[in-house]
């Protein structure tokens, strides 16, 4: 079974209490974040969402999965800012945004993503959106088009052509332990995401980071990413070069309704990396993507 909270139940359901290795992966990985600027920018709805910003050229920008902070993608800041403009962004009710009580679907963080480009004049951007981001990009293509976009890169997310009951079955499982016994759950998804070790410290960090979402605003956002049956009708409206990045399991769900509407799409897969595959081999997805922006028009 596949591997993201928000889509995939499997391996929660599996996980056991057994504690990956606390190993340090590296300095860069386990330091704070890299010196990158705060930013903050107002939705048009009202919405006040940080950012992290550094370097200037051309614009990538990052958006994190279910709960995740901007600050996940450091590697990817510290290694792209040296010849882009790169901005991570805090979706809404995450990391150090504003968490409201509504617009927790895929269609408002989609517009929140376009709210970011147009207000900082990104456009045209490489979009990257890891898990939950994946079917808010494909809501953003779907929504605006490609006008302001280079280039999707979909990272080990959900963009599936048919829905799977025993996943959502599983799901709706999970729900009341988000509610209930959220520390514990978060702390073991969290560890679930790596195959490579990462230390003490960086699991504590992101576990106190993944807390700062309200736990219905991170079931809203869940359910609501899970509720659509065929994201070909999106998918078929992307009109900018396509890189998908996955682990092997999810290839069928993250890769294959990708490549049947788009195929000239680009998917790589990662057989030695967990879902936070960016981190676990950070090389290898900073060398993809710089190939990827490099050959995009």
């Amino acid at each position: 079974m596949q591997s993201s909270l928000p889509f995939f139940a499997g391996r929660l359901i599996r996980l056991s209490c057994t504690v990956m290795g606390c190993a340090i992966m590296s300095a860069t990985l386990c330091a704070q974040s890299p010196k990158a600027a705060d930013g903050f920018f107002t939705t048009s709805d009202g919405v006040r969402l940080h950012y992290l910003e550094a370097g200037t050229g051309p614009a990538i920008v990052f958006v994190p999965g279910w709960c995740m902070p901007a600050w996940i993608w450091e590697n990817q800041i510290q290694h792209f800012s040296a010849h882009y403009h790169v901005i991570a962004l805090d979706p809404r009710s995450q990391g150090d945004s504003d968490k409201p009580g509504q617009g927790n679907f895929p269609e408002r963080r989609a517009q929140d993503v376009k709210d970011l480009v147009d207000q900082l004049k990104l456009a045209p951007a490489i979009l990257v959106g890891w898990s939950q981001a994946v079917p808010e990009l494909l809501t953003y293509a779907e929504k605006f088009g490609g006008a302001s976009v280079r280039g999707y890169v979909l990272v080990d997310g959900l963009a599936w052509e048919k829905a799977n009951p025993q996943l959502i079955s599983g799901m709706m499982e999970i729900y009341p332990q988000v509610e209930g016994n959220r520390h514990d759950l978060t702390e073991k998804f969290v560890r679930s995401m790596y195959h490579k070790p990462v230390s003490e410290e960086y699991i504590e960090r992101l576990v106190d980071s993944v807390m700062k979402t309200p736990s219905d605003s991170a079931v809203a956002m869940s359910v609501t990413s899970i509720a659509r049956d065929d994201w070909r009708p999106a998918i078929a409206k992307i009109d900018r070069p396509v890189l998908v990045a996955c682990e092997p399991g999810m290839k069928a769900m993250a890769a294959d309704p990708i490549t049947s509407k788009i195929p000239t799409a680009r998917v790589e897969v990662f057989a030695d990396a967990g879902h936070a595959l960016f981190v676990d081999d950070a090389d290898r997805f900073n060398a993809l993507l710089d190939d990827f922006i490099q050959h995009a028009p």
